[in-house]
C-alpha cells in the first residue's frame, strides 16, 4: 500500500507488505495535539478494520508536546508498538511517554530497527 501523507504533513502512514504499519514522523519535527490525532486517525483509516503491530519511526523527533502524548495512550487500530529512536534524546521521549502515560497495547522503544522487527514479529496479530 502506497504511504498515506498525515495531515498537518509532518508525518506518512503505511501499511507494509508484512503486515506492519509504519508511522514515519519527519526529522526536526515537533509533534502537538493535531499532529497526534491525525497520525492515529491515518493509521485507523489504513488498518479499516483490522488491528496490526505499528513501527513508529521517531528518529530525530524535536518534541512532543503533553497534549499530543496523551493522545498516543488511545487505543487505535495498533495492538504492538515499537519506538524506533536514534538518539539519547528520542529515548527520553518515548520513556517520559511511557513512565507518565499508559500505552493501549504493549510498547517498547528501540534504537535498532533489527531488534524492533524481532519483538514486533514475536507475536502475531
Amino acid at each position: 500500500m502506497e504511504p498515506v501523507m498525515v495531515d498537518g504533513g509532518k508525518g506518512t502512514v503505511e501499511l507494509r507488505a508484512d503486515g506492519i504499519i509504519h508511522l514515519i514522523w519527519e526529522p526536526s519535527v515537533r509533534i502537538e495535539v493535531e499532529d497526534a490525532t491525525a497520525a492515529m486517525a491515518a493509521v485507523n483509516r489504513i488498518a479499516g478494520e483490522g488491528t496490526y503491530h505499528m513501527l513508529v519511526d521517531m528518529a530525530t523527533t524535536e518534541n512532543v508536546s503533553i497534549q499530543a502524548r496523551s493522545v498516543f495512550s488511545i487505543p487505535c487500530a495498533a495492538n504492538r508498538i515499537a519506538l524506533l529512536g536514534a538518539s539519547p534524546v528520542d529515548r527520553i521521549i518515548a520513556n517520559f511517554f511511557l513512565g507518565v502515560h499508559v500505552p493501549p497495547c504493549p510498547t517498547r522503544f528501540f534504537t535498532s530497527r533489527s531488534d524492533s522487527m524481532k519483538w514486533l514479529q514475536q507475536s502475531g496479530k
